[in-house]
């Protein structure tokens, strides 16, 4: 009888005698791809805004949408260079995280279920009662248990976003029933 034959290579190493693509090791091109289709996009889209009954002021609707372009083909050109030069990003490097423990799901929930509730809400009770209802919940998710504080600062964050949107930059949010009293 035949003893079957035994692997002494070691698979852990690598095989020198495989040969390297060019795309080994510069996964991050893909990277830089997808940003610069993301950076033509936002350009021709923005350059085809109608800017007639927008326009408020000097800039116009198009300078945001083309300087957020042009920077995303900006980062883009530099990670290229970065990568080809033969840079690379650390895997999980600049997270403290533990990967061989589970993820919070209980947290998680919470999260999803603050913003689905804004969401639900936003039309029926006004933005700043909906948007103070998500940032309390994502507080007490996030693991903040100060029963006063919390809602105050929530209510405070809410209306003044609600105040800058709606007064200061004319982007019409549902104010809700909290209308009557501001």
């Amino acid at each position: 009888m035949n003893a079957p034959a035994v692997n002494t290579t070691d698979d852990s190493e690598p095989d020198d005698r495989a040969p390297r693509r060019w795309w080994q090791g510069r996964g991050e091109l893909g990277l830089c791809a997808f940003l610069f289709a993301l950076g033509v996009l936002v350009i021709a889209d923005a350059v085809s805004l109608p800017t007639d009954f927008t326009q408020r002021g000097p800039l116009g609707p198009k300078a945001v949408p083309v300087v957020v372009g042009g920077l995303l083909l900006l980062v883009a050109a530099f990670l290229a260079v970065d990568v080809l030069r033969g840079g690379r990003g650390e895997a999980e490097g600049g997270e403290d995280v533990d990967l061989s423990t589970p993820p919070d799901r209980r947290t998680v929930l919470l999260l999803s279920g603050a913003f689905l509730a804004n969401a639900a809400l936003i039309d029926v009770v006004g933005f700043p009662l909906s948007s103070a209802l998500m940032f309390w919940g994502v507080a007490y998710a996030l693991g903040s248990r100060d029963t006063v504080r919390d809602p105050l600062i929530a209510a405070v964050l809410s209306v003044t976003t609600w105040f800058v949107f709606n007064e200061l930059l004319g982007v019409s949010l549902p104010g809700g029933p909290l209308m009557e009293v501001l």
